[in-house]
């Protein structure tokens, strides 16, 4: 991905320092992080907060892995206890 779109909203090593007001920039940062991820490995909820932790700095890992889901760029169990990304 190219993080030229948000590079306003990175650090110097690439995390990032706020969640943007404006849906297009929401969009661009969930891809971002979903990048983050591989496919084909099945992650705990533990597991997915401690990625999105290493990759923003506002403290809300919560919001981040609701809106992934929400936004269909991860898939979880009904229970919401394993999240994976979606096969393309």
């Amino acid at each position: 991905m190219d993080t030229a779109e948000i590079a306003n909203l990175l650090d110097d090593d690439g995390r990032v320092r706020r969640w943007p007001k404006k849906q297009d920039q929401k969009r661009l940062v969930l891809e971002y992080l979903s990048g983050k991820f591989t496919v084909g490995v099945e992650y705990s909820e533990v597991e997915v907060n401690a990625v999105l932790d290493a990759w923003h700095l506002f403290g809300d890992h919560a919001l981040l892995r609701r809106e992934l889901y929400d936004r269909g760029l991860v898939e979880r169990t009904p229970d919401g206890r394993r999240y994976w990304l979606p096969r393309p």
